[in-house]
């Protein structure tokens, strides 16, 4: 029984990591259905969402004012969700040059304050971005080609995270990002992907769909257009860049934040798990969500059933492996707090980090709490 649970769990963390990306890619080389894409402009609304970010706020203002799009087409908005500090301030000051402040009161959360601000929005696209995130000069113009093809729905652009400290944990969160990106491409070269970069995706304004405010809108809005019958795709050159957390609890936090809201947000679009309606949608929610949300599981069973099996070399050394791993991880931890960066240390402090965040956000789930709002901890 020891040696089943081992390779089952073995075998369920290789398919989550390597064996549905193999999918995908062989999907996509076989399969191949790129959407339509043609040099159009559209009315762009871009919405920056924002909770007291009076350091950023500018900043991002300027980079905004400054993107390769016609002016007259691009409205720019700031949701302040209840923000106590300078930020709605500072947006002011930009009213001149067409920027507009929606206020919500009462923090109620970035899913709600869009909700609220999306009806101010008079674009047919509206692009949804955070303060503290840098776009590229061209990355509008580039979500909006793919909207020539009438059956796209939503876009998504790329972030890419910046580790400027060289943080263990950011070096951790780099690498995240880039397999992440490699999956959503091969995705929408097949048909569609299930989820969008949170600081860089967009809507056509007709299709948008307010949330509940304890789901996380960059996963179910473009799950609610897959639901009806609409295509979402990854553009891989429209660019976003947001620099990574710095400290292990910093990305833990955020990440029990991030799955909490995901978690619900798949209870919120169960319809999508019916194979028989929507069978490549729930494989990739299954295998590419659930799953990976699921590995805690895996491991801890690995670890278990490995004990029962040391009188067998091989056994043994993959027990010492994972001791070897988890302490690793154990000393980056320790090494940060030291204020050393071991950047040799980046996959196994990552690897754990949001493993352990994933376990939390599970029980909280189960338990009932919600994640409405969120602190800015990037300085």
């Amino acid at each position: 029984m020891s040696e089943i649970v081992f390779w089952t769990a073995l075998g369920a963390i290789a398919f989550t990591y390597f064996g549905y990306p193999l999918v995908i890619v062989i999907l996509a080389s076989a399969f191949r259905n790129p959407p339509k894409v043609a040099v159009i402009e559209p009315s762009v609304s871009l919405l920056i969402t924002a909770y007291n970010e009076a350091k950023a706020i500018g900043r991002k203002i300027e980079q905004s004012l400054a993107l390769d799009y016609p002016r007259e087409k691009l409205e720019i908005i700031v949701a302040s969700d209840g923000s106590n500090d300078t930020t709605d301030d500072i947006v002011k000051t930009y009213a001149s040059q067409g920027v507009k402040l929606v206020r919500v009161e009462g923090r109620v959360g970035k899913t709600e304050t869009q909700n609220r601000a999306v009806r101010f929005a008079t674009g047919d696209i509206i692009v949804f971005s955070d303060a503290t995130t840098t776009y590229e000069r061209s990355a509008i113009r580039k979500l909006a080609r793919n909207y020539a093809d009438p059956e796209v729905g939503a876009v998504s652009g790329r972030y890419e995270y910046v580790n400027e400290e060289g943080t263990p944990i950011g070096s951790g969160s780099v690498l995240f990002c880039r397999y992440e990106n490699f999956i959503k491409s091969a995705q929408t070269d097949i048909q569609t992907i299930t989820g969008c970069c949170g600081c860089i995706y967009s809507v056509r304004r007709e299709f948008y769909v307010p949330l509940p405010a304890d789901i996380i809108s960059d996963l179910c809005q473009p799950l609610k257009i897959i639901e009806h019958g609409h295509r979402v795709v990854f553009e891989t050159e429209a660019i976003a860049y947001e620099e990574t957390t710095t400290r292990v609890a910093e990305e833990f936090s955020m990440r029990v934040r991030v799955m909490v809201r995901g978690m619900r947000g798949m209870l919120y679009m169960r319809a999508l798990f019916n194979p028989r309606q929507h069978g490549f949608v729930a494989f990739q929610l299954i295998s590419h969500k659930v799953m990976r949300w699921m590995v805690p599981f895996f491991l801890a069973a690995m670890l278990a059933s490995n004990a029962f099996l040391l009188d067998r070399l091989p056994y043994g050394l993959a027990l010492g492996a994972q001791l070897v791993f988890y302490a690793m991880a154990v000393a980056g931890v320790v090494a940060e707090r030291q204020g050393r960066k071991l950047r040799i240390l980046s996959v196994p402090v990552y690897f754990v980090t949001v493993n352990l965040a994933s376990l939390v956000a599970i029980f909280r789930v189960f338990k009932g709490q919600r994640a409405v709002t969120w602190e800015t901890v990037r300085k």
